[in-house]
């Protein structure tokens, strides 16, 4: 600024003793471009349209494609426009997303990167910092920014074909003696048509061949949701390895929700963890390295006031998604014990629903906040993810108590309840 002033005092003192026109041209010349760039640079953003499309949910390990879009708005130019995505170190895949472009009137320019989740969480994209200014570098650069972009990546999944839990329990559609509904899936035989039957029912093969309208009939049966409890609670895990035990609790509660749904069962999500993403959004903190959502709840604030919104059972690859991204955040507190806490799970539940909770060990204390949901009438499973020596005096004490009781201790387990068990077709052995 003060060099070109300078030159421009100079330049017209020149003009003024010489009163040569020439020097007055560069003068008009060098005034009005140096008006020009401080009209324009001031304006030159706000025509700028900055955008970032990318797919906002992964799966664990996938690779997501983000693309940055600029567009000029005016007919005008710009010389150049530097843009730079701010990324964590651990999430992406290329070198930083740096780079100086010109625009075009109405012009665009896009730029590609790709990300990859490799753990679960809430994560940040950005925020994009924009910096453009004049060609001959007369007036200060203006700086703008595009918010940042989220992306969930969903923990991992088990590939179950079936789960194969005993066919005695409960869990998912059952038949029954009630005529609550009929299954499609189980013919029994035919009927003669009544009044009211549906013409979608009508064995039209059979009624041509007895010269009567025959309906289809099925085997009874009750559609029985299912909830999943996720202790999530710090101490009912042991602390030297709290990290993997809870994180393999995930998965499994992932697993068996995404099996459940594939089957078609409704299928709903509690826990005693906490949400990341209920924090006040000011109060969000993103890790530097990974960038994924931290949980830091102020001073003096109960861990459980920010314990995650339950999800009602229901069916559906979207409800499906909204239990996955929910496990996504989920993060281990000290909240509420499940033995103090499963009491409650079942307030707002139907009867008869299958309670499948997920925890550490299954203690005394634990097995009997179960033994109550049985008492009044629901289907409690208790699923261990800790390894116990002891696991068959829990297997027993559940058993007394009105429920059944597995120690799922790696993914060589979670694979094992698709097998059969010896003599019991669809089952496994306790």
């Amino acid at each position: 600024m003060r060099p070109y002033l300078g030159l421009a005092l100079l330049l017209l003192a020149v003009a003024f003793l010489l009163r040569v026109d020439f020097v007055y041209y560069i003068l008009y010349v060098l005034v009005g471009v140096y008006l020009w760039s401080r009209w324009y640079a001031s304006r030159a953003l706000k025509n700028l349209v900055a955008g970032r499309t990318y797919r906002q949910r992964a799966f664990l390990g996938e690779q997501v494609e983000v693309t940055v879009t600029l567009h000029n708005k005016s007919r005008l130019p710009m010389p150049w426009v530097q843009f730079h995505e701010s990324l964590p170190p651990e999430l992406r895949l290329e070198e930083p997303v740096q780079q100086v472009v010109s625009l075009a009137g109405r012009g665009s320019q896009t730029r590609t990167y790709h990300v990859k989740g490799l753990q679960r969480g809430y994560y940040r994209l950005g925020p994009l910092r924009l910096t453009s200014g004049d060609l001959f570098g007369l007036a200060r650069p203006q700086s703008g920014q595009l918010p940042p972009g989220y992306l969930t990546v969903y923990p991992r999944i088990v590939p179950l074909a079936r789960l194969g839990l005993p066919s005695r329990l409960p869990f998912g559609t059952v038949a029954s003696h009630q005529r609550l509904f009929e299954d499609p899936a189980r013919p029994m035989g035919a009927r003669d048509f009544r009044s009211g039957d549906s013409l979608r029912q009508i064995n039209w093969k059979a009624s041509a061949h007895t010269q009567k309208l025959l309906v289809r009939t099925f085997q009874p049966a009750i559609s029985l949701e299912t909830m999943i409890l996720l202790d999530l609670h710090a101490a009912d895990y042991e602390r030297r390895d709290r990290l993997y035990w809870t994180e393999w609790a995930i998965v499994a509660a992932a697993s068996i929700a995404t099996h459940l749904v594939n089957q078609r069962q409704a299928v709903g999500l509690m826990s005693n963890g906490v949400d990341p993403l209920r924090l006040q959004e000011e109060a969000r903190e993103f890790d530097e390295v990974t960038g994924r959502l931290l949980f830091q709840s102020a001073a003096g604030d109960s861990a459980r006031a920010y314990m995650p919104t339950p999800i009602a059972p229901r069916a559906g690859r979207p409800h499906l998604m909204k239990v996955l991204e929910q496990l996504a955040r989920l993060d281990v507190r000290e909240t509420i014990p499940l033995h103090e806490w499963a009491a409650t799970a079942g307030v707002h539940l139907s009867w008869g629903v299958t309670i499948l909770a997920i925890t550490g060990q299954g203690d005394e204390p634990r097995c009997n906040a179960l033994h109550g949901l049985a008492r009044a009438g629901f289907n409690p499973i208790l699923v261990a993810v800790e390894p116990d020596a002891n696991f068959g005096q829990v297997r027993e004490r559940a058993r007394r108590l009105g429920f059944r009781a597995y120690n799922l201790t790696s993914r060589a387990d979670l694979d094992r309840w698709q097998q059969p068990a010896a003599g019991r077709p669809g089952g496994v052995t306790p």
